[in-house]
C-alpha cells in the first residue's frame, strides 16, 4: 500500500503568522519604493496625426504585433511537440521495463553475460593488446626501471618477448626516479643493470606546463624547482637514440614499457619539453597506445602498464599491480601495507613518520591517521583511506627507499652471452657510462641514514599476451554463467514437457496447473528406485494440501469481509 502524502493544514496561529510576515514585508518594500523616488513606466504616446507616413508607421507596428504573436504561437507548439515525445519515450521505456520483467530469468541472465563480455573489452585485455601493438611497432624498447626497486619493476616475460623477437628490436634499461635513491647505491644497480642490458640513469621532470597553456599566473607557489622542473638523463638518452637511428638510417619508432607507476609518460613528457601525455597518482592512467613526436627522427610510443600475474607475491601485486587502490576493499590495502611494512626495517618506518613503536600493522595505521588528522565520526582513525595513502606515497616519487643488488651477477636464463652482444650493438657504452656519471654527479641524492632500506623480492612475472588473461577470465565468466545455464535448463525442462493430453488442464485455474506441472517434474526426475518415488509423491501431497490451505483461507477472508456484524 502507497504512503499518504503529507497534510498542508496549518494551525491557525502558524498561518496568521504567516500572513503577517507577508504583510510586513509588503510595506517594506512599499517604503524602500517611495525613498528611492519609484518612476512609473511612461505610456506610448503614439504616431502623432502631424508625422508624414503615418498610415505607414502604424501598419509596420501592427506587422511587427503579429509577427511576435505567430512566434509565441510556435513556440507553444513546439513546446507541446517536444512534451509528447516526451511522454511517449517515457511510455516506451515503461513498456520495455514490464516487458523486461514478463521475459523472466531468460533475458536477464543474457544481458548480464554481454554486459559482462563489454566490460572485460576496456580491462586487462585491451591493456595487453596495447602493450603488444607498441611492442611490434618499435624498434628500441625502453623497459622503464623505479631506482628504488630495480629488481622489483623488471619483467622477465616482456624481456624474452623483445629479445626472442627475432628482428633487431632493441631494449635499454631506464633507471627513473634516480633523485630517490643513495649515489652508492645507483652507481651499484648501474654496474649490475650494464651487465644484462644498456642502461641510463634518469630523472623526469614533474611539472611539466599543458600543450594549452598560453599565459603564466602571476602568483607562484613555493615550490623547490631544483627537484621537479629539472630533468636529468635526456640529453644522453636522446643522443643514444639518435646515434642508433643514424646507424639503422631511418626514422626510428622508440615503444616506451614497464609497469604501473613507474614514470613512463613522465619520461615521454620531459624529452618532448612539454606535457603531451597524462599523468598521475592512479594507476593505469595510459589505456592506449599514444604517438609523440620528438623529432624528425624518433617517435615516442607510450604504453599502457604491464599487468602483474596474480601468481606474484602479495608485495609484488601491492606495488606492482594495475588495480586501482580505490576500487580495492580494505582487507586487500590493509594487506598489501603489512607486505611493504615486512620488507622495511621497523626503525627507519618509525623515524620516517615520526611514529612511536608499533607492534602490528593496523596499530600503525591508526597511528599515523592520528598524526595527519585522518579520522571518521567519533574521533575513530580512518584505516582504509591512510592506507590507500601510504601505498600511494610508495608507488610515486615521495618516499625514498633503496633496495641493495645480488652480490654475484646471474643472467636470466633467456639471456645467453650472445644475446647479450646483440642488445649492446650500435651502441656507444663509454659514452653511456661517462655520461651516466655526469647525471649522478648532478642529481641531489638522499643521505643512506634517511633512505628506508627494502627488501626486494626480485623480478615480477607480467602477463603480455592477450591469450593469457582471456583463459583467466574465461574460467571465472564460465563458473558464475554455469549456474544460470543449470536454472535455464530446469526452466525449459519443465516447459517442454507440456504433453498434448494436458491441453484441457491448462484451461482450468493457475493453482491446478501449477500442481500438476509439479507432480510431473517430481515424476520424470526420478529414477527407478522406490525412495525417489516415495518423495515425489510426498512433494505432490504437499503442494496439494498447501493449495487446498490457500483457497480455504481464502474464503475465509471473503466470508468476514461480507457478514453483517449486529
Amino acid at each position: 500500500a502507497e504512503l499518504r502524502k503529507a497534510s498542508k493544514r496549518l494551525s491557525c496561529h502558524k498561518r496568521y503568522k504567516i500572513q503577517k510576515k507577508i504583510r510586513e514585508h509588503h510595506r517594506k518594500v512599499r517604503k524602500e519604493a517611495k525613498k528611492r523616488g519609484r518612476k512609473k513606466p511612461k505610456k506610448d504616446p503614439g504616431v502623432p496625426s502631424a508625422a508624414p507616413f503615418k498610415e505607414e508607421l502604424l501598419r509596420e507596428a501592427e506587422q511587427r504585433k503579429q509577427r511576435l504573436e505567430e512566434l509565441k504561437q510556435k513556440q507553444k507548439l513546439n513546446r507541446q511537440k517536444e512534451h509528447e515525445k516526451k511522454r511517449k519515450l517515457e511510455a516506451k521505456k515503461n513498456a520495455a521495463k514490464i516487458q523486461e520483467k514478463a521475459e523472466g530469468k531468460e533475458s536477464s541472465g543474457k544481458s548480464k553475460a554481454k554486459t559482462k563480455k563489454l566490460l572485460n573489452k576496456n580491462s586487462k585485455k585491451s591493456f595487453c593488446r596495447e602493450l603488444q601493438k607498441v611492442i611490434e611497432a618499435s624498434d628500441v624498447v625502453l623497459e622503464v626501471l623505479d631506482a628504488r626497486d630495480p629488481m622489483g619493476s623488471r619483467c622477465p616475460q616482456l624481456e624474452q618477448a623483445v629479445t626472442c623477437s627475432g628482428g633487431d628490436k632493441k631494449l635499454l634499461l631506464v633507471l627513473n626516479k634516480s633523485d630517490l635513491v643513495p649515489k652508492e647505491n645507483l652507481e651499484k644497480w648501474l654496474n649490475y643493470l650494464k651487465k644484462d642490458f644498456p642502461t641510463v640513469a634518469f630523472k623526469s621532470a614533474t611539472l611539466m606546463k599543458d600543450k594549452t597553456m598560453q599565459q603564466v599566473t602571476k602568483r607562484r607557489a613555493r615550490v623547490d624547482l631544483s627537484r621537479t622542473s629539472e630533468c636529468f638523463g635526456s640529453k644522453c638518452l636522446v643522443k643514444l637514440l639518435q646515434e642508433y637511428g643514424k646507424t639503422q638510417n631511418k626514422a626510428i619508432q622508440v615503444g616506451v614499457v614497464g609497469f604501473p607507476n613507474v614514470g613512463k609518460s613522465s619520461i615521454i613528457n620531459s624529452l618532448k619539453g612539454v606535457r603531451a601525455c597524462n599523468v598521475g597518482l592512479t594507476r593505469g592512467v595510459t589505456k592506449s597506445m599514444q604517438i609523440v613526436h620528438i623529432d624528425k627522427q624518433t617517435k615516442m610510443l607510450d604504453s599502457p602498464s604491464i599487468i602483474a600475474d596474480p601468481s606474484n607475491s602479495t608485495l609484488a601485486l601491492a606495488v606492482r599491480s594495475i588495480i586501482d587502490t580505490e576500487e580495492s576493499g580494505s582487507a586487500d590495502v590493509v594487506e598489501a601495507v603489512d607486505a611493504i611494512l615486512n620488507h622495511c626495517s621497523k626503525q627507519q618506518v618509525t623515524i620516517h613518520y615520526s611514529i612511536p613503536d608499533f607492534s602490528n600493522t593496523e596499530e600503525f595505521l591508526t597511528l599515523l591517521g592520528q598524526k595527519r588528522g585522518m579520522l571518521k565520526k567519533g574521533g575513530v582513525p580512518d584505516v582504509e583511506n591512510v592506507a590507500k595513502l601510504l601505498l600511494c606515497d610508495w608507488t610515486g616519487a615521495k618516499i625514498s627507499y633503496h633496495s641493495q643488488p645480488p652480490g654475484s651477477w646471474r643472467p636470466p636464463p633467456y639471456l645467453t652471452e650472445q644475446k647479450i652482444a646483440e642488445m649492446q650493438e650500435c651502441f656507444n657504452l663509454n659514452k653511456l657510462e661517462e655520461e651516466n656519471n655526469n647525471t649522478v654527479r648532478a642529481l641531489k641524492h638522499p643521505s643512506p641514514a634517511s633512505s628506508i632500506i627494502f627488501q626486494s623480492t626480485g623480478m615480477v612475472n607480467g602477463t603480455i599476451q592477450e591469450n593469457e588473461v582471456i583463459e583467466e577470465t574465461s574460467e571465472w565468466e564460465n563458473l558464475e554463467t554455469s549456474k544460470e545455464g543449470d536454472t535455464e535448463e530446469e526452466e525449459d525442462f519443465a516447459e517442454s514437457d507440456d504433453d498434448p493430453d494436458d491441453v484441457e488442464e491448462e484451461e482450468m485455474d493457475e493453482s491446478k496447473v501449477q500442481v500438476t506441472r509439479k507432480a510431473k517434474l517430481g515424476k520424470q526426475q526420478t529414477g527407478p528406485t522406490n525412495s525417489e518415488k516415495q518423495t515425489a509423491e510426498s512433494e505432490h501431497s504437499n503442494s496439494l494440501s498447501l493449495n487446498l490451505d490457500k483457497t480455504a483461507d481464502e474464503d475465509d477472508d471473503a466470508y468476514d469481509f461480507n457478514t453483517d456484524y449486529v
